[in-house]
C-alpha cells in the first residue's frame, strides 16, 4: 500500500466517522416517547419519532422528523404531524421521562415523606390514584398520564412494594397502632 492510498483510507475512515458520530447524536435525541399538544383535537398525544430516519437524514444533510407511532392515529389516521413542530423546537422537553422528572422534583412520598427521584433502571416511583391504590406510570397511557398528573400523588418505590403486598395479601399485613401511616 502506497503513502497515498494510505492518506486516503485515513480521509475516508475519518469522513465515516463524522457521518456515524452525527447520526448516533440524532438518533440518541430524538428516540423516546414523546407527549405533545395535538394541533388538531389540543390534547395530549402519545408520539415516537421515526429515530432511525432522523439519525440516517442527519448524516446526510439535515434531520428530518417524522412520526413512527400516534396515540391519535387509530381514531383519526394518519396526519401531516404538525406536531413535529414542538418536538424540534424542545425535543427533550416533550420527552415524557423529562415530564415526569419534572414533576416529581422536589416531592415527597405521600407515604413515608422521603424525597423521590427517577432512576434510569430499576426502582421506579409510582403514582396513587385518588381512590387510593399506587401504580407503576408505565401501566398507564402516556398521554392520560400527563393529562391527570395534577390528581396524582408521589409514591417511592418501597412504599409502593408495600402498598401492593397489602392490596394482595391484605390477611397475611399486620397493622401497628404505633406506625402512623399517611393516607
Amino acid at each position: 500500500m502506497t503513502a497515498g492510498s494510505v492518506y486516503v483510507v485515513v480521509v475516508l475512515l475519518g469522513v465515516a466517522s463524522f457521518f456515524v458520530v452525527v447520526a448516533a447524536r440524532a438518533f440518541h435525541k430524538f428516540r423516546g416517547a414523546r407527549v405533545v399538544t395535538c394541533p388538531e383535537t389540543r390534547q395530549p398525544a402519545a408520539v415516537r419519532v421515526d429515530a432511525g430516519h432522523a439519525a440516517v437524514s442527519a448524516a446526510w444533510d439535515h434531520t428530518e422528523l417524522r412520526l413512527d407511532q400516534c396515540s391519535r392515529w387509530p381514531e383519526r389516521g394518519t396526519c401531516d404531524q404538525p406536531c413535529l413542530k414542538q418536538i424540534a423546537a424542545a425535543p427533550h422537553d416533550c420527552l415524557l421521562r423529562s415530564i415526569l422528572s419534572r414533576w416529581f422534583a422536589g416531592k415527597a412520598c405521600v407515604y413515608c415523606d422521603k424525597p423521590i427521584a427517577l432512576f434510569t433502571h430499576a426502582q421506579q416511583p409510582a403514582l396513587r390514584h385518588p381512590d387510593g391504590h399506587t401504580f407503576d406510570f408505565a401501566s398507564m397511557r402516556a398521554e392520560e398520564l400527563v393529562a391527570r398528573l395534577n390528581e396524582l400523588a408521589p409514591v417511592c418505590f418501597g412504599c409502593h412494594l408495600a402498598e401492593q403486598f397489602r392490596r394482595q395479601f391484605p390477611d397475611k399485613v399486620t397493622e401497628r397502632p404505633d406506625f402512623e401511616r399517611r393516607a
